[in-house]
C-alpha cells in the first residue's frame, strides 16, 4: 500500500483527536464560568482552597489522554480500512502494469473499486489489448517477411554456388530465372518500405486537384496490354466525377494495385468494370470482376499483409501479398476508406475505395 494506511491513520486520528479536544474544551469552559451570581459558593475547610481546579486539571488530562488514545485506535481502523479500498485496486494495477512491462502480454487487472479506478483499469486492459495485437502482428510480419525472403535468396545461392562450383553453367534461361528472384526480392523490400511509411503516417504525399476521369482513363490505357493478353474485358464507368485533391501519383498506384489483383483472379473471357460515384463530400472507385470471388472469412483477412486468398498461388503467380495492404494504407493516408465485397467463391468480387473531395 505504499505506507498510504500510515499517512491516513495520522490524518484521521489527528482530525478525530482535534474534533474530540474542541468539544471538550468548549463543555469544561461552560462548566468553569462557576455558578450563577448570588449563589452559595461550597469550599473546602477553612484555610484550604478549593481542590476545584486540581480536579479540573486533573479531569481534563485525563480524558485527553482518552481522547489521544481512542483517536489512534479509529484512526489506524479507518486508515487501514480506506488505504485498502482505496489502494488496493491501484496496486493491482501497479502489478500488472509491472508484469506488461516485463513482456507478459496476458497481464490484466480487474476493475473494480470507484467509477474512476473503474475507468482506469478498464483503459489498461484495452491499452494492455492493444499491444498484444500489435506484438502478434510484428511476430506475424517478421515470419511473414522472412519466409517471402528466404525461398529467392535460397534460389539464388543455389544457383550461384553451382555456378561457382562449375556443376552447371548459366544459360541465358538461368540468368533470367535470377533476374526475376532479384526484381521480386527488390519489389518486396519497396512494398515494405511503403507500407511501413503509409502505416507510420511518414509516406509523402503530394496532393493537388486532380481530374480522376483522367486519372482513370490513363491507368486502364496503361493495363490494356494486360487486358488483352489475359483475354480480360476492361469497362470504364466513371464519367462525371468532379476534382478531388489527392496525389495522383498514389491513386494511380492504387487503382493498378487493384487492377492487378482483379486481373490475377478474373479468367480469360471475364469482365472487370471500374466504376465511380461522388456523394457526401467524398468519391468512391471500385474496381469489380467476374474472379473467383471471396467467402465472408476471406473478405476480413483480404487488407492484411502478405494474406492469399487462394492458397495455392505462389509468390510468382500471387505477387508478394502486400498490395491490398498497400491500397488501405494509402487511402487512409488520404483520409478515405477500403472496402472488399463478393457474394461468394465464382461470383466475383469489387474492391472499393473512398477519397474525401477536399483535404
Amino acid at each position: 500500500m505504499n505506507r498510504l494506511w500510515v499517512r491516513l491513520s495520522l490524518m484521521i486520528a489527528g482530525v478525530l483527536f482535534l474534533v474530540f479536544f474542541l468539544q471538550f474544551l468548549n463543555i469544561v469552559l461552560e462548566d468553569a464560568g462557576g455558578p450563577p451570581q448570588g449563589a452559595p459558593v461550597q469550599g473546602g475547610p477553612a484555610g484550604n482552597e478549593p481542590d476545584g481546579p486540581i480536579a479540573l486539571k486533573s479531569e481534563i488530562a485525563g480524558r485527553l489522554v482518552n481522547f489521544g488514545i481512542l483517536s489512534i485506535f479509529i484512526g489506524i481502523g479507518a486508515g487501514v480500512l480506506i488505504s485498502r479500498i482505496v489502494s488496493g485496486p491501484i496496486s493491482d494495477l501497479q502489478k500488472a502494469a509491472h508484469l506488461l512491462g516485463k513482456g507478459n502480454l496476458d497481464a490484466r487487472v480487474k476493475a473494480h473499486g470507484s467509477r474512476e479506478i473503474v475507468e482506469l483499469g478498464t483503459t489498461f486492459n484495452q491499452m494492455a489489448d492493444e499491444i498484444q495485437r500489435a506484438e502478434e502482428t510484428r511476430k506475424n510480419l517478421m515470419a511473414d517477411v522472412s519466409h517471402e525472403l528466404r525461398t529467392p535468396l535460397t534460389v539464388l545461392e543455389g544457383n550461384l554456388r553451382a555456378a561457382l562450383d562449375h556443376v552447371v553453367t548459366l544459360d541465358e534461361a538461368e540468368i533470367a530465372n535470377l533476374y526475376g528472384q532479384t526484381r521480386h526480392l527488390i519489389r518486396l523490400v519497396n512494398d515494405l518500405r511503403e507500407l511501413a511509411l503509409a502505416e507510420s503516417q511518414q509516406l509523402p504525399l503530394e496532393k493537388q486537384p486532380t481530374d480522376l476521369n483522367v486519372l482513370v482513363a490513363e491507368t486502364l490505357q496503361a493495363v490494356e496490354p494486360l487486358a488483352v493478353e489475359t483475354g480480360v474485358r476492361i469497362t470504364n464507368e466513371t464519367a462525371g466525377l468532379p476534382e478531388a485533391t489527392c496525389d495522383p501519383n498514389r491513386v494511380r498506384q492504387v487503382l493498378i494495385n487493384l487492377l492487378s489483383n482483379a486481373f490475377r483472379h478474373t479468367p480469360a473471357g471475364g469482365e472487370i468494370v471500374v466504376t465511380g460515384v461522388a456523394a457526401g463530400g467524398f468519391i468512391t472507385l471500385g474496381v469489380k470482376d467476374t474472379g473467383e470471388g471471396l467467402e465472408p472469412e476471406q473478405i476480413a483477412s483480404v487488407f492484411d499483409r502478405f494474406y492469399r486468398a487462394d492458397k495455392s498461388r505462389s509468390r510468382e503467380t500471387g505477387g508478394t501479398g502486400l498490395g491490398l495492404a498497400i491500397v488501405k494504407a494509402i487511402v487512409e493516408s488520404h483520409g478515405g476508406q477500403v472496402r472488399a465485397e463478393s457474394r461468394g467463391k465464382a461470383c466475383g468480387s469489387r474492391f472499393s475505395f473512398t477519397l474525401p473531395i477536399q483535404p
